[in-house]
């Protein structure tokens, strides 16, 4: 076994994640997430957090992603929020919200100066089409990620169907579906754990 191997192994913990980050690796981390992820940062987020840097486990990402999709704002402005807050505290929150945050907003008002001189040509409209329809694909995949922790969980996959067909089917809001949802979910994990 390499040098390398056995440092990398030395540093792990027991269920497999990385050692907690500072809160420079948090404004770093999220930093080059706010940047490279546009069209929607929740598959790349997925992957710097389970896959690259293991700083959670796939579990442990499915469970506060639902906690931050229940509260209101982004999902991921609040997951980099609870992440840095679970990891550092106060300190922790505001260098993972700064990093997500800065690179994007200085694009956004770049690219914002841009697309107002021009809007109506045709190959903005195609490219804008376009980024929307990847977009569309790399959130269909984060889905199918996350359900893999349910595997085998007939109940969770049943709730999982049922906001599925109650949003996407007959239109309801999703905060009606999540205010109704999220107790049964909550109770239905809570007795499967006695």
């Amino acid at each position: 076994m390499s040098a390398q191997t056995q440092d990398k192994l030395m540093l792990d913990t027991e269920d497999g994640t990385a050692p907690q980050p500072d809160c420079g690796q948090l404004f770093k981390g999220f930093f080059i997430l706010g940047l490279t992820g546009f069209g929607g940062v929740l598959p790349m987020a997925r992957h710097m957090l389970v896959d690259k840097r293991r700083w959670l486990t796939g579990d442990q990402f499915t469970e506060l992603l639902g906690l931050c999709q229940f509260l209101p704002g982004g999902n991921i402005i609040n997951l980099s929020v609870a992440l840095g807050m679970e990891f550092r505290g106060l300190r922790g929150a505001l260098s993972a919200i700064l990093g997500l945050i800065l690179a994007p907003t200085i694009c956004v008002v770049l690219l914002g100066l841009v697309y107002a001189r021009y809007q109506n040509e045709p190959l903005v409209e195609h490219l804008f089409a376009g980024m929307a329809a990847a977009a569309a694909g790399l959130l269909l995949s984060t889905g199918l990620k996350m359900l893999a922790p349910l595997r085998g969980k007939w109940l969770q996959l049943a709730l999982v169907a049922a906001g599925v067909i109650a949003i996407a089917g007959f239109r309801i809001p999703m905060l009606q579906v999540m205010l109704v949802l999220a107790p049964v979910s909550i109770f239905i994990c809570a007795r499967s754990k006695f």
